[in-house]
């Protein structure tokens, strides 16, 4: 099964399939949203909203450890994300699409991995599934590699912070991407992210952020973002070898 973590602009997703059943699935970390299970070329998905619907949690908030661990109980072993994103480079503009290969994790209150209890240390080197950029990544017009920069929100990012995440090679920065990267990697499942480009991050926008401009742009980029989702299922293939399976071998201290 294939799950699909969504935001803005992508529940549409679900329509695109055969919807087989919808239930939302009790978990240590708490209930999940509704999660939506569909057949999409053949291949089982599973969608979760991950704001749940009409976006009540914002990002600070959102459970990641409950969706995460409810994709993981109903079978899931591959993650697509979907994040709405600024840009802090001129040359990726509104609309683009990006799959990053790296991240830097500025989030701080959030509740950040389900080993709280043991100490395990899971590897990172490979933050991303290769297997689920490249299936992404085939779709024309998406922009192959980059450092995601999560930040902790709700609000905008300030002109000195946008400088730094410059300066520490960053290239979109979002408020959603983390931990979730982290939490599908403890489980051993495969991930990546498939971010929309919304705006100019502060001080390379030359107005004033606003949510408005953020709906625009997926609004008009939805049924893409759908299409290379769409697209990217048809053409993933599972049988390829990965580290994402094996994530735990060798970090769990107490084996050593």
């Amino acid at each position: 099964m294939i799950g699909i973590i969504g935001g803005t602009g992508v529940y549409e997703i679900v329509e695109h399939g055969r919807v087989e059943r919808q239930e939302s699935i009790s978990t240590p970390y708490g209930e999940t949203p509704e999660i939506s299970i569909f057949k999409l070329h053949r291949q089982m998905v599973a969608f979760i909203p991950r704001h749940s619907p009409g976006h009540d949690n914002p990002p600070h908030r959102v459970n990641y450890r409950a969706n995460v661990w409810a994709l993981k109980e109903l079978g899931v072993r591959h993650i697509i994300a979907t994040n709405a994103v600024g840009s802090l480079k001129r040359s990726i503009g509104p609309g683009d699409f990006v799959v990053p290969e790296d991240f830097l994790d500025f989030t701080r209150s959030r509740p950040s991995t389900f080993y709280d209890e043991k100490t395990v240390h899971v590897d990172m080197t490979e933050p991303y599934c290769r297997n689920l950029r490249s299936a992404l990544t085939g779709y024309p017009g998406v922009i192959d590699g980059g450092v995601y920069v999560c930040t902790e929100g709700p609000r905008f990012e300030t002109p000195a912070e946008i400088r730094m995440f410059r300066a520490l090679g960053g290239t979109v920065v979002g408020m959603t991407g983390l931990p979730e990267a982290v939490l599908a990697r403890e489980l051993e499942m495969c991930y990546a992210s498939l971010c929309l480009v919304s705006n100019y991050a502060a001080s390379i926008s030359s107005s004033k952020l606003t949510i408005t401009e953020v709906l625009e742009i997926m609004d008009e980029k939805k049924h893409e973002l759908i299409d290379i989702i769409d697209a990217a299922i048809r053409d993933l293939k599972m049988e390829q070898p990965c580290p994402c399976p094996d994530a735990l071998r060798g970090a769990d201290i107490n084996d050593g």
